[in-house]
């Protein structure tokens, strides 16, 4: 009763007047730093935004060479910090190259979004990428596989440093690119449609002074056109789909189904090269070429599903099934119609096999979307590349690796940052590892 009194009065008083003190702040010059620092990194506030911000609110000259010295120092501690970090847990890599200037090369864990390694270099062949490579073996880094899509400098690196470590395709740019190819068709498709109808347009005008005949040939050639065009876009469209949610799909046939719909793909895309050469036949090269790469992931799934069958006793095609549920949508009522038949033949042992291969299809990386997650945060701080030149990404992938997600379409990532993710423990405030004490008001 005591409490519940006292949650009614807390409820229920006046709200504090606007120029009430609610607490006191112990300005230091330490303080101020943290400030310059979370204002920077937190807020993507410039030099001079900074600087602005310590004038209005706290009536205070800070030059911007004071504020570059103290991003400099935090740069250093960030090293110190990476120079003792173990990457010995991490045992997926995603790999790629973005581009700001000069190409910045990109390692993430994608399981705990841990960034291992953002350098730039002014070259991405594959000794540079060799040398990385070798740096972070020495760091504890050691992995199962990598993936990457068909960069041949970041392939013959890791040839070369790490010929041990299988690399595989990248499905995000295999679908990417066909999404590319089957959006322009369909465009294409569109403009003939569009050219078909302002010519019988033309020619219902003409029509009217007795010349509508001057527009026949030119209607026939528009309306040929675009039943080609169309149906070609159609056909790629459905091509597209195959390959996008069947053939590279998490869920869906074994690796030997995966590879007869795939071939049969390519060679449907160059049965209608010759209608669009420029277009279908660089993706249609590029897919023959990565095919044993691409399907990498779905050999690795057979495998583990193949695991799974003995160890909970029931047959490969029930797991396989369990598997495949996942290809259905939550308001799918196919889903609960295999879920309760599934419940009827497996019993008891339905639960255990689902959570099985929950943890299949958890353990399986397909892309290195990571990596492009990753660029798309980089491009808010092209202000500190400027100012602080390639330093900056150390501070970067410090903060990034430290910062504590607020929100996450995995419930475990919430409230964590990607270092707590991947070493399973609690590690200090970002700013408390940069060497500064953290305000906290009192209670």
């Amino acid at each position: 009763m005591s409490k519940a009194r006292s949650a009614l009065d807390d409820a229920f008083q006046p709200p504090p007047k606007d120029d009430a003190v609610l607490f006191q702040l112990p300005v230091t010059k330490r303080w101020l730093e943290q400030v310059v620092l979370s204002a920077l990194l937190r807020c993507h506030g410039s030099y001079r935004g900074v600087q602005g911000f310590l004038q209005d609110v706290f009536d205070m000259e800070v030059s911007i060479g004071t504020i570059h010295d103290i991003v400099m120092a935090a740069v250093e501690k960030a090293r110190r910090v990476h120079a003792q970090e173990d990457l010995s847990p991490i045992h997926v890599g995603a790999h790629d190259e973005i581009f700001q200037g000069d190409p910045i090369l990109v390692g993430v864990d994608p399981v705990s979004t841990y960034c291992y390694l953002l350098a730039q270099e002014p070259s991405r062949d594959g000794t540079t990428w060799a040398v990385h490579w070798l740096d972070l073996a020495g760091r504890g880094l050691t992995l199962d596989y990598t993936v990457a899509d068909a960069g041949k400098g970041l392939r013959a690196g890791q040839a070369e440093a790490w010929p041990e470590v299988p690399c595989r395709g990248d499905v995000f740019h295999a679908q990417r690119e066909m999404t590319k190819m089957a959006t322009y068709l369909e465009n294409r498709a569109y403009g003939c449609i569009g050219t078909r109808e302002e010519v019988e347009r033309r020619m219902e005008r003409d029509k009217a002074k007795g010349k509508g005949q001057s527009f026949s040939k030119k209607l026939a050639i528009a309306r040929k056109e675009e039943t080609a065009a169309v149906e070609l876009a159609d056909d790629l469209h459905i091509l597209a789909q195959w390959m996008r949610e069947d053939v590279l799909s998490l869920t869906g046939p074994d690796v030997q189904g995966r590879r007869e719909l795939f071939d049969f793909i390519v060679a449907e895309m160059r049965a209608r090269e010759a209608l669009a050469p420029h277009r279908i036949r660089p993706v249609r090269v590029a897919l023959e070429n990565q095919r044993g790469d691409l399907l990498a992931f779905a050999q690795d799934i057979d495998w583990q599903l193949a695991q799974v069958a003995p160890r909970h006793k029931v047959a490969l095609e029930d797991v396989r099934e369990v598997f495949e549920m996942g290809h259905f949508a939550a308001v799918d009522p196919q889903r609960w119609q295999a879920d309760s038949e599934l419940w009827k033949r497996l019993g008891a042992l339905y639960p255990e096999i689902r959570k099985a291969v929950a943890q299949v299809a958890e353990n399986t990386v397909r892309a290195s979307s990571m990596v492009e997650n990753l660029n798309s945060r980089l491009r808010c701080y092209f202000f500190l590349r400027h100012q602080v030149g390639p330093a900056y990404l150390e501070l970067l992938r410090f903060f990034l690796n430290h910062r504590r997600y607020p929100r996450s379409r995995k419930d475990p990532r919430t409230g964590r940052s990607p270092a707590e993710i991947l070493h399973g423990e609690a590690f200090p405030h970002w700013l408390a590892q940069l060497g500064y004490t953290c305000f906290r008001r009192a209670a």
